[in-house]
């Protein structure tokens, strides 16, 4: 078995001929036309390829493998989407492609991971650049603006992964900053689902908000805070169950996928989440070492950007879904329920997101601010349409009612992913 620093030059060398047991279909003839990207060393095959000529052309690959971590143990629906898409990688390779798993981010705390990927110490793995404003400002000026999606319980979920996808491969500040310290960004934005306000009591008037004291992450959040007369305070997840059990803060803005894997949805049950009201979301990014990708043979490279529909496709249906499920179940358990700002509350969130947004125009983190809250305006706008018009997914339920509703067939996930990876990532694929 080989691995990337054993022998980062075990990589695919065969000629085009060598690889002929592949069908014509599938071979891109040497890399010499694609879609998008550059891509590395030998054959390919073309978009499309069906596991089995993929598994042909991995024939003369020696085995690599590659180290990485999940946030959650083992088996844990938190890690469902990381290790649903590794896993698909080896089969779909014909177990040329490994991966040495390190759970519950026992490589590295979330905020060091883009460190991890620098130094070699992870080969791909996520990056949370909310943790690191100043580093990745482009990146947290998009997440300012998370708020504008949807916050629905499904069509939300959808839409939600959907424009910042978008909008970061349009805005060449977002890529660039991870860029310039050799890390190179896959699905550049993903979200495990809306946020809410998690409370030791209830809180959803602004009477009963004003004084809290309330963990957030990111700029955006904090305001949102602030306009709902609290203050914020910066806990990282694994420490927010300590922070509400012992009252150092009341509150915490987190989505109830967090809120499952932090464990501390029993401190803290009585939770808002508002589809009309939104906070900034909390997104992360795959990423993947630059030194890394560059290594790889093309047909791996490929596999690696294709299989990027395992990703999204769980990243919602095994991750955000279920853990709404779970949340709720904890919820209840707890004492607690899920409800909706009261509209003095509704209307100050808005009007704190409303200046946020025109705040973007002249952020100095991309060349042309107006340009940036125009595109984000008209992505959200546009992928809302297509998934509730073009593609005709709805919300069924609240989250209140969607335990009770879900089940593993209620959502068919296929024509929203193939959606997002023809208009979004395939142009940007390996070549």
């Amino acid at each position: 078995m080989v691995t990337r620093r054993e022998n980062k030059d075990a990589v695919l060398k065969a000629s085009c001929l060598a690889l002929g047991v592949v069908s014509a279909l599938a071979l891109t003839g040497c890399a010499e036309s694609g879609t998008g990207a550059g891509g590395g060393s030998g054959q390919g095959v073309e978009y499309g390829a069906s596991m089995e000529e993929y598994q042909a052309a991995f024939a003369d690959v020696d085995t690599i493998t590659l180290t990485t971590q999940s946030p959650a143990p083992k088996g844990s629906i938190t890690g469902a989407n990381v290790e649903a898409y590794f896993a698909a990688l080896t089969e779909w390779s014909d177990g040329k492609l490994q991966f040495d798993i390190a759970y519950s981010n026992a490589i590295v705390e979330p905020a060091e991971t883009d460190d991890a990927l620098i130094d070699g110490r992870l080969d791909i793995a996520q990056v949370l650049p909310i943790y690191e404003p100043a580093e990745y400002p482009a990146n947290a000026a998009l997440i300012e603006a998370s708020f504008l999606s949807d916050h629905s319980v499904v069509v939300g979920a959808l839409q939600s992964n959907a424009w910042p996808l978008e909008v970061a491969f349009d805005t060449p500040e977002v890529m660039q900053e991870y860029d310039d310290k050799g890390i190179k960004l896959m699905v550049p934005s993903y979200n495990s689902g809306s946020n809410a306000l998690f409370c030791s009591e209830e809180r959803r008037s602004l009477d009963d908000l004003k004084g809290m004291q309330a963990a957030a992450g990111g700029q955006a959040q904090s305001k949102e805070v602030e306009a709902l007369g609290g203050s914020a305070a910066s806990v990282a997840y694994p420490e927010l169950y300590e922070s509400l059990q012992r009252g150092v803060v009341d509150c915490s803005v987190s989505s109830l996928t967090v809120g499952v894997l932090g464990g501390f949805i029993d401190a803290a049950p009585h939770v808002v989440v508002d589809p009309d009201a939104g906070f900034a979301l909390a997104p992360g990014g795959m990423a993947i070492s630059q030194s890394t990708w560059d290594s790889l043979p093309l047909v791996a490279q490929q596999l690696m950007w294709d299989r990027l529909d395992v990703f999204l496709s769980s990243n919602i249906a095994d991750k955000i879904w279920p853990n709404i499920v779970e949340a709720s179940k904890q919820v209840a358990e707890a004492g607690g329920s899920i409800e909706v700002f009261e509209e003095d509350a509704r209307t100050a969130l808005n009007e704190a997101n409303a200046e946020l947004l025109e705040g973007l125009r002249s952020t100095p983190a991309v060349e042309d601010g107006d340009a940036f809250v125009d595109r984000i305006e008209e992505s959200a706008a546009k992928w809302l349409e297509t998934v509730e018009g073009d593609l005709g997914y709805t919300n069924e339920t609240d989250y209140n009612g969607f335990a009770d509703w879900y089940s593993d067939d209620a959502v068919d996930m296929d024509p929203y992913v193939a959606k997002v990876y023809e208009e979004i990532l395939l142009e940007h694929r390996p070549s």
